[in-house]
């Protein structure tokens, strides 16, 4: 790899990035016409740290999932995310791997849905990117790593999310996502990352041990768009949540919504604020 030329091609597309294009709001004050270091780095899940020692060609091997991360957050054309690669010594994901790809089709999608928690998620149930209303919800997503931001590692290894079940619906959630990354694994068996992930899942959970073995293949009906968060600011939020499958590029899209006029939407309004403003505090 070479180190200098990733560093300063990461750094060329930083500075070329409006903050608006990519839902950073830009102060008055700013005098930075592209993303600061902090922001991509918030954006892409990574420390501003490790962007600093990335850009100065101090750090040397970015993963996969890191290139991604960056490419995704800045948006930048095909052509652009190839070309960042191949400066990290990657060959570019081809169609054996899960899509992390966000194709901007979906993108202004999202951009549209700017006030409604919204995530996307791949194949494997790993979040790739939230909004800044979701994360007011749910609890900030860039402060995840790893297989933290995975569906099937957080609530099976990890703490769970804010999302409130009975001990059937408990049961029955695990069951659906165990089932689900299942199909994953067998859609996409040459992934790497996708079979250590279900490696290190029977390594550190009885649970899933017993799911897996025990599974048909088959992914149980959904229980259910009824969600009930507890938020640890506003208390108990019941919202519908909507599931958006992009099938061509095996994406799925959350989205959080309330009645309109009723004591939850009041309720997530409020979360929203508060979430939104100590994000950006």
């Amino acid at each position: 790899m070479e180190h200098t030329e990733f560093g300063s091609t990461l750094r060329r597309l930083r500075d070329h990035v409006a903050p608006d294009t990519v839902g950073v709001v830009a102060g008055s004050r700013r005098r930075a016409s592209g993303l600061r270091r902090e922001e991509l780095a918030a954006l892409a899940g990574i420390s501003a740290d490790y962007l600093t020692r990335l850009e100065q060609g101090r750090a040397t091997s970015p993963s996969a999932q890191v290139v991604e991360a960056l490419a995704r957050s800045l948006r930048v054309a095909d052509s652009e995310r190839a070309l960042l690669f191949r400066l990290a010594g990657h060959v570019v994901p081809g169609p054996d791997v899960v899509p992390s790809r966000i194709p901007p089709s979906v993108q202004r999608l999202l951009d549209r849905l700017a006030d409604t928690p919204v995530a996307v998620l791949d194949a494997a149930g790993t979040i790739l990117t939230a909004n800044a209303p979701y994360d007011a919800l749910m609890g900030p997503v860039g402060a995840l790593r790893g297989h933290e931001r995975n569906t099937a590692w957080r609530h099976l290894v990890g703490p769970g999310s804010r999302a409130v079940h009975t001990d059937d619906e408990q049961r029955a959630f695990e069951t659906t996502i165990v089932a689900a990354l299942r199909l994953t694994v067998a859609r996409y068996p040459l992934d790497r990352g996708l079979r250590q992930l279900v490696r290190d899942l029977r390594a550190a959970s009885p649970r899933f041990v017993e799911l897996w073995e025990s599974g048909d293949g088959v992914v149980p009906r959904d229980p259910g768009r009824r969600k009930l968060v507890d938020h640890p600011a506003v208390g108990r939020i019941a919202l519908d949540c909507d599931t958006l499958q992009i099938a061509t590029d095996d994406l799925t899209v959350l989205a959080y919504t309330a009645e309109p006029g009723s004591e939850d939407a009041e309720r997530l309004a409020l979360a929203i604020v508060l979430g939104t403003q100590s994000l950006v505090s």
